[in-house]
């Protein structure tokens, strides 16, 4: 099996097995730092999560990949890509003791957002340089497997040690103090990471000497003008500007969604047999979500062959509209198991569509671009969506006109976008 040999043959390079080590253990004490963090802000019986701290959690965890992750790469590009491995894991380590403390204490304001905001941002410089290494200990012809296994074996990892997280929790106990044990527990995990990339030979993952590289400053002048000039370029397209103005509108009415959903599992839902509330039913919730993302992931390309993406999308956002009225008001537990599951499934079919139609309408000179100002379009709408429902969430997230707003939200969004669309719908079926 020629798939196995090319695992076997990547797995047989040392440098890459340190590497990969290096990954596993970051991304695991990602698990566990972020798990400390929900049990802190959203579920320490010492603090009263509100949808103002909802909102500000979700902007620390989402920011920096908007705003720090587009100029990661113009250091990663000049500095030794092994000496920011061991560096980005010694500085986490260090601030998250820093984290560590200010939990303890129960302090949960600016001090310690901005603590966590910087353990998150040097996260985007991390997981960037591994990715920028790869190529240097990897032979190019299994470079696909060697992505593959880095970054799937990542994601996994950091679900492990999120579970690894709820688990000392429950073992050690609830209290502050006790979040702050898990936190350091994190930071150690980040030492070992340190430890493993410092075995990689200093020099050996790059960057390769470059006498034609620009200077940092215009290279920072390039990252803002490039964006600028990727959003310029979708707008002067249709399809992809709608498609991207579809997915950023969805985007928003999912983010209150899931501020709503954080509340009610911390504040008004109880245990309920099998149906559990706090930490562990919100974990209930995101293993429904995620079997909705795999059932688009399987569904979406056979479905798009025959109803187009465009008219896939107008679906979704129109099956989403019906799921937030039919299995949201009754404000039940297993109704929003339900209803995570299928939203799991319309936001991850939406994005494939939207994805696929971006690289098919856009010049491939401004695709790295184009994608670039997506991401930030992504992830700054949904921020938006916290912000917004802080202001008119109730802390219980029981609220029958946030229901209605993101159900009419969602039905106005698929009106739209078929009203803009038209005919293309049909047009765009063959190259599906």
């Amino acid at each position: 099996m020629p798939h196995l040999a090319d695992l076997r043959a990547v797995l047989r390079e040392p440098h890459f097995r340190r590497l990969y080590g290096t990954r596993l253990t970051a991304q695991t004490a990602d698990g566990v730092f972020q798990a400390a963090l929900a049990s802190f802000v959203l579920f320490s019986p010492e603090n009263q999560a509100t949808a103002g701290t909802t909102a500000a959690a979700f902007a620390t965890l989402l920011l920096p990949y908007s705003v720090v992750g587009p100029f990661a790469g113009v250091f990663i590009d000049r500095w030794q890509r092994r000496t920011i491995l061991v560096r980005a894991n010694v500085v986490r380590a260090a601030l998250t003791a820093l984290v560590a403390v200010l939990v303890g204490l129960g302090v949960e304001s600016w001090p310690f957002y901005v603590a966590t905001l910087s353990v998150l941002s040097v996260n985007r410089f991390f997981l960037s340089s591994l990715s920028a290494s790869l190529p240097h200990v990897v032979e190019r012809r299994l470079l696909v497997t060697g992505n593959s296994l880095s970054t799937t074996s990542g994601t996994i990892v950091a679900g492990i040690g999120g579970g690894l997280g709820v688990g000392l929790r429950a073992l050690l106990g609830e209290d502050d103090p006790s979040v702050a044990v898990i936190v350091v527990v994190a930071g150690v995990v980040y030492l070992a990471s340190a430890a493993l990339a410092a075995r990689i030979p200093r020099t050996l993952l790059g960057p390769d000497p470059d006498d034609e590289r620009e200077s940092t400053s215009e290279a920072m002048r390039n990252v803002l003008s490039g964006i600028a000039g990727g959003a310029r370029h979708v707008w002067q397209r249709r399809r992809p500007a709608h498609a991207l103005g579809a997915i950023a509108t969805h985007r928003f009415f999912y983010g209150l969604s899931t501020v709503a959903t954080l509340l009610l599992y911390r504040n008004y839902f109880t245990d309920q047999g099998f149906f559990r509330a706090g930490i562990d039913g919100l974990a209930q919730v995101f293993g429904a979500s995620s079997i909705g993302v795999v059932l688009a992931a399987v569904v979406t390309p056979y479905v798009t062959r025959r109803l187009g993406k465009e008219r896939w999308i107008v679906t979704l956002l129109a099956a989403a509209c019906v799921v937030e009225i039919a299995l949201g008001f009754p404000y039940t537990q297993p109704a929003l198991l339900v209803a995570a599951l299928l939203l799991g499934f319309v936001a991850q079919g939406s994005k494939i569509c939207v994805d696929t139609i971006v690289q098919e309408s856009v010049a491939d000179a401004y695709r790295g671009r184009v994608f670039a100002f997506y991401d930030i379009l992504f992830n700054v709408t949904f921020v938006s969506a916290a912000v917004v429902a802080a202001t008119f969430l109730p802390d219980t997230g029981r609220s029958y006109l946030a229901l209605t707003v993101i159900a009419v939200g969602y039905g106005a969004t698929a009106l739209a976008y078929l009203a803009v669309t038209g005919g293309a719908a049909g047009r765009s079926t063959a190259s599906g």
